[in-house]
């Protein structure tokens, strides 16, 4: 078995148990083994070979009081949130909290790896990096006691910067004015949207090519020509190649109509605007190390000016001095 030991020792576990094994005086055996009298009678006095532990006895925190410690080991126990979630929602109540210290804190008290659910984790990919502005645009069904809408969501595949709307139907003419609105709710320039083979974007794969087609130009397609915008169309059957609004779709319908009743449409649409500014302006997110959407959008306008339309600092509520 091998042995672990310091940088600085100067023994071995051999060497150790020579000299506590000796009846010789400590200088002979200093002189012996070239060490000094002092290590050769520290380890003549143990009853052990392996190094001792150096750190203090009781380990506490020198950032967190012990009530604080103790809400922290309550939380990560009873919500099991990742490391960043807990940081985040916790720096609220104490500011003084960081990220080392939170991991220190875990560790010390044996939960700073969650338990492995069997089949939760998938081999991922990492996303091909894109300047801000790629946008991934999905419809999905949601309901009400009035019966049913379709929700349209658009997501930053960079900022993570999220639109959505709500209509009665879902029709091209509607997918191309949900593109106009969105073009005019973000500060910068849309330049790629990622969408599925829904009528609403694009004709048929089977009459794509044909004469009328090119003729006439999907409705949604000319929107996209007429600001410059690349529109890009997903595998047939592969709704995972648009992943991220999937995504942002499930986070959307848990946090509404899967959570509460909503007795008209206006009540949902108000619920869902609410939320949506909760997500873009409050949400810190890991992906944008610690960032909200419009902290991350912000940051991007003070390094690439020229991509924005007008400044994004106009977007948060109260009077633009």
């Amino acid at each position: 078995m091998g042995q672990i030991l310091h940088g600085s020792a100067t023994t071995t576990h051999a060497i150790r148990a020579a000299i506590q094994r000796s009846k010789a005086p400590l200088k002979e055996l200093a002189a012996q083994h070239g060490l000094n009298q002092k290590t050769v009678a520290k380890w003549r006095k143990r009853a052990f070979v392996h190094d001792a532990p150096m750190g203090p006895k009781n380990p506490r925190s020198t950032v967190l009081s012990a009530e604080e410690e103790a809400a922290v080991v309550a939380f990560r126990r009873h919500t099991l949130l990742p490391l960043d979630d807990c940081l985040y929602a916790l720096q609220a109540t104490i500011p003084q909290l960081t990220r080392s210290s939170l991991h220190r804190c875990f560790q010390r008290h044996g939960i700073n790896r969650l338990p492995q659910v069997e089949g939760d984790k998938t081999a991922r990919q990492a996303f091909r990096r894109y300047p801000i502005g790629y946008f991934h645009i999905d419809i999905a069904e949601v309901r009400t006691e009035e019966g049913k809408l379709h929700l349209f969501v658009a997501v930053d595949r960079t900022s993570k910067f999220a639109f959505a709307q709500l209509h009665k139907a879902a029709n091209v003419r509607i997918a191309a004015g949900f593109l106009e609105a969105l073009l005019e709710a973000v500060p910068y320039r849309v330049h790629t949207v990622l969408t599925d083979n829904g009528v609403q974007f694009c004709d048929s794969p089977r009459h794509r090519s044909g004469p009328t087609a090119r003729y006439r130009v999907h409705m949604f397609d000319r929107v996209c020509r007429e600001h410059g915008i690349d529109h890009r169309l997903t595998k047939p059957n592969h709704p995972w190649t648009n992943g991220q609004v999937e995504r942002m779709n499930r986070t959307l319908k848990d946090a509404t109509v899967r959570r509460y009743h909503y007795g008209s449409h206006q009540q949902l649409r108000q619920h869902l605007a609410a939320f949506l500014d909760a997500y873009n302006f409050a949400k810190r997110l890991k992906t944008l190390r610690g960032l909200t959407p419009y902290e991350h959008i912000c940051n991007v306008w003070t390094n690439e000016p020229d991509r924005f339309s007008y400044d994004p600092t106009h977007l948060t509520s109260g009077l633009n001095t």
